[in-house]
């Protein structure tokens, strides 16, 4: 492709709807304008980009047994309401009505179509298993759409559905995707983890994020520093506290504590450790009020209570709330006489003599144990993990890091083949439900993140396997013959070859064709200029570490070439 001919409007300033540096870069490099919020045109060097990841996806899915098919993106709303999503989804669905007043929605996900597909098509074991993938638009309505292709209302995704016989393939298939899914980044050139992780909407027993790891990342992952346990904060554990010898309880003791309402202030006054306090907060589960109990030096994580509680949505109460339905002010609560159903950190239940509130302003009670002074309903771990936790597998240190998730993987289990009766003949002539798995990865999302985690202040810096074109080659004199019949020979050269090339044959300064250069990442930049009138060279800079060869004309294409084939030998390794 030639620069002149090409679709490329680069833009000098960051646009101001702009947050992030991928949102920054592939607005400024041309790779895509917006249309609406959170809905974006792929350019062709975004769109190329893309494509590169959607061959790496569909190469993979296929090597590991998966067959490509494609869904409609309208699904009708009967479908929906037989899984029982159509309200707990949200409004993140995106639905509406067509003429003869039938209602149906944009797809975010297909879990209810694939389901339905299956259902009415396989009957027996003999056709078991069976692993079906798509690359397809997704629509979901975002509340607040923002960082470009990072969190868009309409998205490029691959998502893939497995439907085995038992539980035991079920698990096979999972771990064979699992194995896929990291052949997958690792061929894009992403640096990643795989990390345990809550289902969530989707649903099911079990699952694991891939995330790209960015300090501009939106996600805090935990990750050990010994081991390869790894799980973003919603599913991340910590060791066990070391059991404590059992202590004599000691008497109960009110305590005045006058305008300490913070943990803090309140160990200050009393000369107590934050680990000695229990604090109770009142959160909202499906508008229920119900009280948590957390050691003073801990966080509340929400999902966590949420599964817990089996609530479609918990919020932390505010402060007319919790008197409304306490009679205490916040930051006074206790569980000592609380009329609200009560749930404890798994931490708190391992704790003697400790001090809470005393439901009453300015007072604490000291010395309170579980059992003898109050009772919990259930118990669970609650909280947030820390960079001070230990490993729960190995013991080691537990470390905090920002990701930006690109891939999902479900163990759904029977979740929506019972809602949707998909069913089949087992080898005893019995009907039972499939044993589903769910498989996504986001196409678009993966480029933007592959830009998050590889860029510098001239631009993008693309890893070889997904850059839309390998290298780019600079006439740097156009009006000069020789400089520009070298350019055009190693252009043809290097399309007769198999390499990937772009060619900057626009009548613009040097300068303005190395920033051009270096915003669209392109890895390898080949430069024809005076270095060929004067010493016979060519030079070959790379773009991700500034190195630059110089070599003959006569060789640069053969060069080129080796240094093409290595960093893509490099990325499979």
């Amino acid at each position: 492709m030639r620069f002149s001919q090409l679709l490329l409007p680069t833009l000098k300033e960051t646009p101001a709807e702009a947050e992030v540096v991928s949102h920054k870069l592939m607005l400024r490099a041309g790779f895509i304008r917006k249309l609406a919020s959170g809905i974006y045109s792929y350019l062709p060097l975004g769109l190329k980009a893309i494509r590169k990841v959607e061959q790496i996806v569909r190469e993979e899915m296929n090597n590991a047994g998966a067959q490509e098919l494609l869904l409609p993106m309208v699904q009708p709303a009967d479908l929906w309401q037989e899984s029982g999503r159509w309200k707990k989804y949200g409004p993140e669905l995106l639905r509406f009505t067509d003429r003869h007043q039938r209602e149906s929605c944009l797809g975010p996900t297909h879990e209810e179509v694939i389901t339905d597909l299956v259902r009415k098509n396989i009957h027996s074991y003999r056709n078991l298993p069976v692993n079906l993938y798509q690359i397809q638009t997704k629509f979901r309505d975002e509340i607040r759409p923002r960082f470009g292709l990072m969190r868009g209302r309409e998205f490029l995704m691959k998502d893939g559905y497995s439907f085995d016989a038992t539980e035991k393939g079920a698990e096979e298939t999972y771990e064979k995707m699992k194995h896929a899914y990291h052949r997958i980044f690792k061929r894009c050139g992403l640096s990643f983890r795989a990390v345990e992780a809550d289902s969530g909407t989707i649903g099911g027993s079990f699952s694991h994020e891939f995330m790209v790891l960015a300090d501009t990342g939106e996600d805090t992952i935990v990750v050990c520093g010994q081991c390869a346990y790894a799980a973003n904060m919603e599913k991340a554990r910590a060791m066990a506290a070391p059991t404590r010898p059992a202590e004599p309880q000691l008497p109960l003791a009110r305590v005045e504590t006058p305008g300490k309402r913070k943990v803090q202030a309140v160990c200050e006054f009393l000369g107590i450790p934050p680990q000695n306090l229990v604090k109770t907060l009142i959160y909202v589960a499906d508008g229920k009020p119900v009280a948590v109990l957390l050691r003073g030096d801990h966080e509340v994580q929400e999902v966590k209570l949420q599964n817990l509680l089996g609530a479609t949505e918990v919020r932390l109460a505010d402060d007319k709330e919790t008197f409304d339905c306490t009679g205490t002010p916040t930051g006074y609560l206790g569980p000592v006489g609380l009329s609200l159903p009560l749930v404890a950190d798994l931490e708190v239940t391992a704790m003697a003599n400790f001090t809470v509130g005393a439901n009453e302003k300015n007072f604490h009670l000291r010395n309170v144990n579980i059992g003898r002074d109050f009772t919990v309903g259930q118990t669970a771990d609650l909280r947030m993990v820390t960079a001070e936790d230990r490993c729960p597998l190995c013991g080691g240190q537990l470390g905090l890091t920002r990701g930006i998730e690109v891939g999902h993987i479900f163990k759904l289990g029977t979740t929506y083949s019972e809602a949707l009766k998909a069913t089949f003949l087992d080898d005893q002539g019995k009907e039972i439900p499939f044993v589903m798995g769910c498989y996504g990865i986001g196409v678009s999302r993966a480029v933007a993140a592959a830009i998050e985690q590889n860029h510098d202040n001239d631009g993008i810096i693309f890893p070889v396997p997904i850059a839309p074109f390998q290298a780019i080659i600079l006439n740097l004199s156009t009006k000069d013959p020789a400089i520009t019949r070298a350019a055009e020979t190693l252009y043809e050269e290097c399309r007769a070859i198999g390499i990937e090339v772009l060619l900057d044959d626009r009548d613009e300064r040097p300068g303005i064709k190395f920033k051009d250069a270096d915003l669209i990442g392109i890895p390898f930049r080949v430069m024809v200029g005076n270095s060929l009138t004067k010493e016979g060279k060519i030079e070959i800079r790379e773009r991700a570490g500034g190195q630059t060869t110089a070599v003959s004309l006569a060789d640069t294409t053969a060069r080129l070439k080796q240094m093409v084939e290595s960093a893509m030998t490099n990325s499979q390794l």
